[in-house]
């Protein structure tokens, strides 16, 4: 069974999100580490991919007694949205990026995989219907920051640079695919549990 320790701490300097400084996200006063509260995050486009890959991946994690955060499901009226996943991803142990086509128009997407790649995760990519050399930050100048289309194009980069999974679903096999990223993300868990049972 995979522990529910989390090591928080490993990080070796805070990270900074639009120019604020992110200190003790679960506000406590004590030095304890904070546990885990998600077992994976999974950072998707919703409009391409919630209905069907993002959604059954989750289900499928559920079912193995992990437990996945993905907005849908996790989120209620009334949650703050930057804060609320910000908390996860943080407080997550694993990621899955699930790239698609409109993956890189969406701030929220990028927002999130900078965040993931700053704060080192152990990260499992799925490019669904989308290659890595496809991938380049789309938003408007408008929308955000140099600075954040920076920070953006390199977490985009980082990502791209990590052996993920890929599907085509004119031809693929979805449940396989499912079947396949869940299987990954068990083995990725138990790795990081034998290297905090060796520290």
């Amino acid at each position: 069974m995979i522990s529910r320790v989390f090591n928080f701490m490993k990080q070796s300097k805070p990270i900074e999100l639009n120019n604020k400084l992110f200190i003790d996200l679960l506000s406590s006063s004590s030095s304890a580490k904070p546990k885990a509260l998600h077992d994976v995050f999974i950072n998707h486009r919703g409009s391409d991919t919630k209905r069907n890959i993002a959604t059954l991946l989750y289900d499928n994690l559920k079912s193995r007694n992990l437990r996945p955060f993905l907005d849908s499901k996790n989120m209620k009226p009334g949650d703050k949205l930057f804060d609320h996943i910000n908390r996860a991803i943080l407080t997550s142990k694993v990621a899955v990026t699930v790239f698609s086509p409109n993956y890189c128009d969406s701030y929220f997407c990028l927002h999130e995989l900078a965040l993931i790649m700053e704060s080192k995760k152990r990260v499992i990519p799925i490019f669904c219907d989308v290659k890595p050399s496809q991938l380049d930050v789309m938003i408007e100048r408008v929308t955000c920051s140099d600075d954040e289309i920076q920070r953006f194009r390199w977490a985009l980069q980082e990502a791209k640079d990590i052996v993920g999974l890929t599907f085509d679903s004119y031809k693929g096999n979805l449940s396989e695919v499912v079947t396949v990223a869940s299987d990954v993300i068990v083995e990725r868990l138990v790795e990081l549990e034998a290297e905090d049972g060796n520290v």
